[in-house]
Order: structure tokens, then sequence, then C-alpha cells
């Protein structure tokens, strides 16, 4: 870490203490300007560390998380705009850029690999789904809120898992092609899950729901994949550009969903985040020892853990703005987004210095 970086980390520090001593003197206001501080100094800092630089995108989330927490009104509405109307346009913009990164040698891999790639689909699909149940019905939420866990558990798994598969020196391509065909699947499967499993607890329009995907998901892919063939190799730009677009409208998604559902966030915040540690961290044990014992090999055993537990939270959040409830069940993706990127990073890292058996 250079001397930049090192003296971001003191302010960090300094900011934080700062925030404690101005929240007992009951000086609401600066404590949260601090606080916020606090988060976007550390982010900064991170990135100067290569073993911390991993969490740099996590640490930027939970920025935008604490302005959301702190100063929700100024994410709500800017003037007589309101931000929820972001929220689409932002993931269809973001899955255009994966659209762009892809192209036919993508599916390759399911011809090459069917068996890893089956199973990896089965594991994204029942497993999550069913944590998000159990967790649910143990934890006692309301309605709406428990239909947000299960969205996030139903929804295709994100391109963040592709990279925490890349950190972790796990199977890449087949990394690319779980989450290509999951998210692909997901007009269709997502919705049934849903209906099966959150049908009791609030209405679900399968009809609808599948239109919303397709219109988020499936129509920006198709541009990005129809750009990237008449554009291959003239755009550098755009691929350099992309990931950096799309880091940033999760990260404004988030704190949009966030500020929405304050309220809401704070009358069971603590026992959602628990909930979503379970479920995210559920997800890669489950997802690695299924495959263990379906005798794949340990990269892909590693590949498909990271591929169930890291869900599509911007996608879950698309869905419950369609559905007209991201002020709640939107709030289980505002929660599962930076987690998963928290313990992704620690989880590729250490698989990382791990040799394969």
């Amino acid at each position: 870490m250079n001397l930049l970086n090192r003296t971001f980390l003191t302010f960090s520090a300094v900011l934080l203490l700062a925030a404690v001593v101005l929240f007992s003197l009951d000086n609401v206001f600066w404590a949260k300007i601090t606080f916020i501080g606090f988060w976007a100094f550390l982010s900064i800092a991170s990135n100067g560390n290569e073993i911390f630089k991993r969490f740099t995108f996590g640490l930027w989330v939970l920025t935008s998380v604490s302005f959301a927490m702190c100063f929700p009104e100024l994410m709500k509405n800017w003037g007589t705009f309101n931000t929820k109307a972001l929220i689409v346009p932002l993931m269809q913009l973001i899955m255009f850029g994966m659209g762009t990164a892809m192209s036919v040698k993508d599916f390759v891999q399911v011809i090459q690999a069917p068996k890893a790639v089956l199973i990896g689909l089965v594991c994204q699909f029942s497993i999550m789904p069913l944590v998000a149940l159990t967790l649910v019905t143990g934890f006692g939420f309301p309605p709406e809120i428990a239909a947000g866990v299960i969205l996030i558990g139903s929804s295709p798994s994100g391109l963040a898992s592709n990279v925490m598969v890349f950190i972790s020196k796990a199977n890449l391509a087949l990394s690319v092609t779980l989450t290509t065909v999951a998210t692909l699947l997901a007009p269709l499967v997502t919705p049934m899950i849903m209906k099966v499993l959150a049908g009791e607890m609030i209405p679900i329009d399968v009809g609808t729901m599948m239109w919303g995907i397709t219109k988020i998901v499936i129509l920006p892919i198709i541009a990005g994949l129809v750009f990237n063939k008449l554009l291959h190799g003239k755009t550098e730009w755009l691929d350099d550009a992309m990931p950096k677009v799309s880091m940033a409208g999760i990260a404004v998604i988030i704190a949009v969903i966030t500020a929405a559902g304050r309220d809401g966030l704070l009358e069971v915040g603590l026992a959602l985040v628990f909930a979503s540690l379970i479920h995210n961290c559920g997800g890669y044990v489950l997802g690695y020892w299924s495959c263990r014992l379906l005798k794949l090999d340990e990269r892909s055993c590693r590949t498909i853990a990271l591929e169930v537990g890291i869900q599509n939270g911007g996608l879950a959040s698309g869905i419950a703005l369609q559905m007209g409830k991201v002020a709640t069940v939107g709030l289980a993706s505002a929660v599962f987004g930076p987690m998963m990127n928290i313990t992704g990073s620690m989880l590729a890292s250490w698989w990382k210095e791990k040799p394969y058996e």
C-alpha cells in the first residue's frame, strides 16, 4: 500500500472515530456525514492493496447504502424525478453490456461439458429457492419481505460470480456459460418458482413477470449480441467501460432500493442481514458439496459453488419494481447485494491460495 492509500486509510479511521464522538454528542447530521466519509475513504484505500482491492466494489456499495440510510430523501427524488425510474433502465444497460461481451462460443461449454452445466443449473434453481423458503419460515418475516428473500433465491447468478471465479482461478468458461444460460432461462424459471414458493405470500402474475424479465434481461442481451456481432473489435473503449458502468449501476440501484425501503429495513434489518448471510453462505456450501457428491472435478465444484451463492440482485430489484413493491420485496436484494460481494471476495481469495487436489 502506497503513501496516498495509507493516508486515505488513516482518514477513514479518523472519520469513524469522529462519527462515534459526534453521535454521542447528539450532532446527528455531522455524525452521518463523517460515517459516510469513513466508508468512502476506506473504499479508496482498499484499492491500493492487492489483498483488499477485491473488496473495493463491496465497500463502495456499502458507501452508497450508508448514504441512502442516512439521507433517504436525497435518493428517493431528484426534484420532480422519482429515482425508482432508474432501476429498470440501469438493469437493461447492465444486461446490454453483458450481451456485448458474449458470442456464440460462450455456449460451446454446454456441448463440451453438459454434465457440469446441467448440475450447475439444477443447483442454481433448487438450492437457493429452497434455502430461502426455509429461512423465511424460520425467521417469520412479513409476507412481502419473505417474498423478496425467495425472489433473490429464485434469480439467476449475476456477473459478479464470473469475477469471483476469475479471482479464485476456477473454471471461468463454465462460470460464464452458467451465468449466461441461467439468465436466459430466468424469464421462464423464476416466475414459476415464485408462483410455487411465494404465491401464498403475495399475488404472482406469472405472465406479467415473464414479460418483465424479458424486457429487463433478454431484449437488452440480444441487442448487445447484435452490437458485438456488427462491431466486434471496433469498440475496445466499450469493453473497458462496461464493467465500471455495471458496478456503478448496481451501486445506484441498491442505494435507491435502500432509500425506498429504509423504514422497513430498520424494522427487520438485523434479521434480514443475518438471513441473507445464511442464504448466501449456504449457497456456497451446498453448491460445493452437491457437486462433490456428484463426482465433479474440484475446479467445477468451486465454480458452481460461487455461481449458486452469488445471485443477480439487480434483476431481483427490477422484478420487485415491476411488481410495484420495491420498498418491501426489493429489500432482500438490497441487503444480499453488498454481502455477496464481500463473502464472495473472501471465498475466492481463500480458494486462490489452495491448490487443486
